[in-house]
Parts: C-alpha cells; sequence; structure tokens
C-alpha cells in the first residue's frame, strides 16, 4: 500500500555536489525523461510502476535539468517534510496554477507571500468565520432539502428503474452549495423542476473536474518553460478552455453584481460575492479588485468541491475497511 507520494524539485547540480542520488531511470541528455514522461500517462502511475520493479521507496527521475524524488515512504516523507518544511510551507509556480489563478491573486494555489496574507485574513475573518457559517446555514438547507426532493423524484420515476447515481448526486450537491453560497442561485440557466442539474450545471461540475485534474500534473512546461509555447502535452489548452468555460458563467454575475452595488441598487449582503465585493480598506476603498473577485469565485467553487470529494471519499474508504477500526463495548 502506498502511503504517501512526496515530491521535492532540486537543482541536479547541488544534490550530485553534496549528496549521492536515489536510483532512477537512466535520463537522456539535456531533457532527462521528459520523453519517457510524455509517454506514459498518467505520469504518477509511470512512477509508481518504476518505483515498484526498482524495488525502492525513494527514487531519483530527472526531468529538464531538475531532479524529481519520489517518496512512497512514510518514514521518508515526514523527514522531508521536517527538514523542508520552509519549501513545503509555500506552492509552487506551475502553468496550470498559473492560469487558473489569473496570476497568483487567489489563495488556495499561489505562493506564499504578500497576496496570500492578504487573502488569507479576507478568508478567516470575512469569508469562514463561525458567524459567517451560522449566516449562511439557511442556504445549506435549502440545497440539503432540495438534493433530497430531487433523489425522491429519481427513485419514483419508472423510467429511472428508481436508479440513482450516487457520484453524480453528490457532486452536484457539492457544486449546488457552493453556487448557493457564492452566487445564491442554484442554477445558471432555467434549471429543472425536479431539482436535478440542468446542462449549464453539468457542463460546469465537468469543467471543475477538467481544472482540478491538471492543477498540479505532471507538465513539461513546468520543468523546461521555452516548450510551453508547444504545449506538448496539451495541459495548456485544455486548462485554458476550461478557465474560458468557468468565465463564461462567473463573470457576467460578478460584473452585474459589482454594477449593482456602485448604483446603490444593491444594499444588503445576502452571498460570499457580495461580501467580497462590499469589502472596504481603511481609505473606504474596495479592499478586492475585479480580477481578484472573478478569480476568487473560480477558485471558491474549485476548492469547495475538492476538499468535499476528498472526505467523502475517506469516508467510503473508511467504511469499507471498517477492519482497521476497533470499537470498544461498553
Amino acid at each position: 500500500m502506498i502511503f504517501g507520494f512526496t515530491i521535492i524539485k532540486v537543482l541536479g547540480y547541488h544534490l550530485v555536489k553534496k549528496f549521492k542520488l536515489p536510483p532512477g531511470p537512466k535520463p537522456w541528455l539535456l531533457v532527462g525523461n521528459l520523453p519517457e514522461m510524455l509517454v506514459n500517462k498518467p505520469v504518477f502511475r509511470w512512477i509508481h510502476k518504476l518505483m515498484k520493479e526498482m524495488n525502492t521507496e525513494i527514487a531519483c527521475i530527472r526531468l529538464g535539468n531538475v531532479n524529481i524524488i519520489p517518496v512512497t515512504c512514510p518514514t521518508i516523507a515526514c523527514e522531508f517534510l521536517r527538514k523542508h518544511d520552509v519549501d513545503f510551507a509555500s506552492r509552487p509556480l506551475t502553468m496550470a496554477t498559473g492560469i487558473i489563478s489569473s496570476g497568483y491573486v487567489t489563495i488556495a494555489i499561489v505562493p506564499f507571500g504578500e497576496q496570500w496574507k492578504k487573502m488569507r485574513r479576507i478568508f478567516v475573518n470575512d469569508l469562514f468565520s463561525p458567524l459567517r457559517h451560522q449566516w449562511l446555514q439557511d442556504k445549506r438547507n435549502e440545497e440539503a432539502d432540495n438534493i433530497m426532493f430531487y433523489v425522491y423524484h429519481k427513485c419514483k420515476n419508472p423510467s429511472d428503474d428508481a436508479l440513482v447515481n450516487v457520484r453524480n448526486v453528490a457532486q452536484h450537491y457539492c457544486c449546488n452549495v457552493a453556487r448557493k453560497l457564492i452566487f445564491n442561485t442554484r442554477y445558471f440557466g432555467k434549471g429543472r423542476e425536479d431539482g436535478g442539474p440542468g446542462l449549464e450545471e453539468e457542463e460546469h461540475v465537468n469543467i471543475i473536474f477538467v481544472l482540478l485534474k491538471h492543477v498540479y500534473a505532471f507538465s513539461v512546461s513546468d520543468y523546461i518553460p521555452w516548450l510551453g509555447m508547444l504545449d506538448l502535452d496539451g495541459h495548456k489548452r485544455k486548462v485554458k478552455n476550461g478557465l474560458k468555460m468557468m468565465k463564461k458563467y462567473h463573470d457576467p454575475i460578478v460584473e452585474e453584481r459589482i454594477k449593482q452595488w456602485k448604483d446603490g441598487s444593491k444594499t444588503i449582503e445576502e452571498d460570499l460575492l457580495d461580501v467580497l465585493i462590499s469589502l472596504k480598506d481603511v481609505n473606504n476603498n474596495p479592499t478586492l479588485t475585479s480580477k481578484e473577485i472573478k478569480a476568487l469565485t473560480i477558485v471558491l467553487h474549485t476548492s469547495l468541491l475538492s476538499l468535499t470529494v476528498t472526505c467523502m471519499s475517506i469516508h467510503h474508504h473508511l467504511f469499507d475497511n471498517h477492519h482497521y477500526f476497533k470499537i470498544k463495548e461498553v
């Protein structure tokens, strides 16, 4: 069983000079093992398979002039985390994260710095404080009621043979909650009478998963930047197209809401978007720019769905492996 997978980027000549490198495949001149990375998809499975064949829990794979150190041993991984805590405290600069975060103006995938500190203060104090959590309770309850209504009608519908796709229901419930909290709406389009997702919502969920798939995926341009213009692995095109489709749904809502707050037609906060727009600094100027607000709505949607799905996957794994637990009888 693989307990963890830790990757550290270190310039090759530093490691060669000071330490003996772990075992790994023989690299090509200049490009290292990038050809193998392009051929073997997904890359992380190729790395796991390679390490299994080499019978090692730590390896060295050179991509361009960067040595990638994958670790599958929890003890070694913990040692890395302790010794390189400063490096792991930040986020790496990658092609995908730069595009998704609109130039690193958000929080979740932004390197440690002043922008990250600014966004963290907003998240802790204004978006996800205990008081704000309580304020949004009715919206969460509304979406919980709606998903029960939808599942009930699916079970009663003879054309569906009373079958419910739990994965789809869970995914759309997570996104419904996110849309309700951020935009105070369940649907981008007309929606459905049975409470289920419309075409726009299905596309929206699919786009989020496309972006999540490429956030920290292995990309050639992250190791040899000048190859980014060629987009050999197609990641840049997929991320840009996905972000364009997300903006198609988000930006009109954000722009209209900003206009409403400026002309005074809206003065009461009803959702998280209102909170972001109404934030002021000490000089009574908007704390966030339009670009930052738009980028935050995208990151909030992707983060909320990612965290929720991850928690559900963990719970599913724990229930399937209940023998890990020892229940003490009272």
